[in-house]
């Protein structure tokens, strides 16, 4: 399981007798591959607090709150459990003249693992494009997500520009639209993860004439800690396939 270290300084502490941090790192991360990532924070008095009262963004220079303790730092480490993570951080150099908070991730047994979120999504993709829905649609995508067409279409920056584009192309067919994953797979990572389709387009145009298309899809997914949404989509026309 993963535990966040915060890492507390005191600024009434003496730290000219503390040992290096970089033996810890070495050991922890390096060698026994506990350690995960981590980094140093500057100063309390760089930090900005921000809040949000009415719909008005407040902001106040310098900490959440005024204490001699503060977070130094921070680690994330991966233990078989609370004790292992507490026997990790009783070994930081900080912990003898500061202090460690140990704190795990949110259990990630109620979340959903990548994969089913992926094929969750790809379902709702599929859903939303039969009802032309486009609400539904763009809820799939981070709000800065980049998006590149078939060959030759300009890249889509941010949901404005996608809605945009979904808008003009349902401008073009008339009555729903048949989204047909014909192959997904799924490679999940940390954070982040990938999925590659075949996907079949088929539907009328205004015009009375058939559509029916088949794409590939290369969708990046960012975990944004609440759900899993798109942040990066690349379609292209399979050299196979003749689109019409």
């Amino acid at each position: 399981m993963k535990y966040m270290l915060l890492v507390c300084g005191d600024d009434t502490a003496d730290a000219s007798g503390m040992a290096p941090v970089e033996p810890w790192v070495e050991e922890h991360g390096v060698r026994r591959g506990v350690r995960l990532y981590g980094h140093r924070l500057q100063l309390p008095d760089r930090a900005v607090t921000v809040r949000v009262r009415d719909g008005e963004v407040l902001r106040t220079d310098g900490p959440f709150a005024e204490t001699k303790e503060y977070v130094a730092g921070f680690d994330v480490v991966d233990c078989d459990s609370l004790e292992e993570a507490v026997r990790v951080a009783a070994g930081h150099p900080v912990a003898t003249i500061g202090a460690m908070e140990v704190r795990p991730f949110w259990d990630e047994g109620l979340m959903e693992d990548a994969e089913t979120a992926v094929r969750r999504i790809d379902a709702e993709l599929t859903e939303a494009a039969r009802d032309r829905d486009i609400d539904r649609m763009t809820a799939c995508y981070a709000p800065d997500v980049e998006v590149f067409g078939p060959a030759g279409a300009e890249a889509q920056s941010g949901t404005g520009a996608l809605r945009k584009t979904v808008e003009a192309w349902f401008a073009t067919l008339s009555g729903p639209v048949h989204r047909e994953v014909l192959e997904l797979r799924v490679r999940p990572g940390e954070g982040s993860t990938f999925s590659h389709a075949l996907v079949r387009i088929h539907g009328t145009r205004v015009t009375g004439e058939p559509l029916d298309r088949v794409v590939r899809v290369t969708t990046g997914y960012r975990d944004t800690g609440f759900s899993w949404l798109i942040a990066h989509e690349h379609v292209s026309v399979p050299l196979e396939a003749k689109p019409s």
